[in-house]
């Protein structure tokens, strides 16, 4: 246990959060060192427990999900949020992303994809859910971008899975500088600055199927 990934619960339905809990106990990857009701609570507790990953929900009462995704942005936080809601409007989707959330999946997502998702957010990786990412609407509109490259392609693909660098470069067999070659030409052509929003963006244009 002693390289496990230390979780914060955080959502407003304790139902919800003994699920999860049950969940990842149920992994020796993972140690749910604290739960939290709203967001203010779980910025305090993240101070207190310093989690690798807090599991957030976005709305609930007595302090948003959103807000305290920001908080702990700023607050220097090294925790990264994964969200983890039922609501998938693009205005919630770029808020969070915009506020800081490393990662960004529906509640109906299987039990692998959100094990996959926390492991990569704990590794600093993003990853959205393909449910989430259709749903967004790129912000950057570039006219005439070049076309990504088959390779290029392959490696957006494993980013959007929540795959890290190193992973990429053993599943592709080339190297991790190679990697993150491939990443920064896939940002120039996608005018983006992140994983999270080279994913989200692809999906709105189509690169990477639904």
């Amino acid at each position: 246990m002693a390289d496990a990934i230390r979780l914060l619960l955080v959502d407003d339905h304790p139902v919800v959060r003994d699920g999860l809990r049950g969940m990842c106990e149920s992994s020796p990857d993972f140690l749910v060192v604290g739960e939290a009701g709203d967001g203010v609570e779980a910025v305090a507790l993240a101070a207190d427990l310093d989690p690798d990953v807090v599991l957030m929900d976005l709305r609930m009462p007595g302090g948003s999900g959103l807000d305290a995704i920001a908080a702990l942005a700023s607050g220097g936080s090294r925790a990264h949020v994964l969200v983890l809601t039922t609501y998938d409007t693009d205005r919630d989707i770029m808020a969070a992303l915009d506020a800081g959330a490393t990662g960004y999946l529906l509640k109906d997502a299987p039990r692998e994809d959100l094990f996959a998702a926390i492991r990569a957010a704990a590794a600093g990786e993003s990853v959205l859910s393909p449910a989430v990412a259709t749903r967004v609407v790129s912000r950057v509109r570039t006219t005439g971008s070049e076309a990504l490259s088959g390779r290029e392609t392959d490696v957006l693909a494993l980013v959007a899975k929540g795959r890290s660098n190193r992973e990429i470069a053993r599943a592709l067999f080339v190297s991790e500088a190679t990697v993150k070659t491939h990443l920064g030409h896939i940002y120039t052509k996608l005018g983006v600055n992140d994983r999270a929003s080279a994913v989200a963006t692809a999906y709105d244009r189509g690169l990477l199927g639904g």
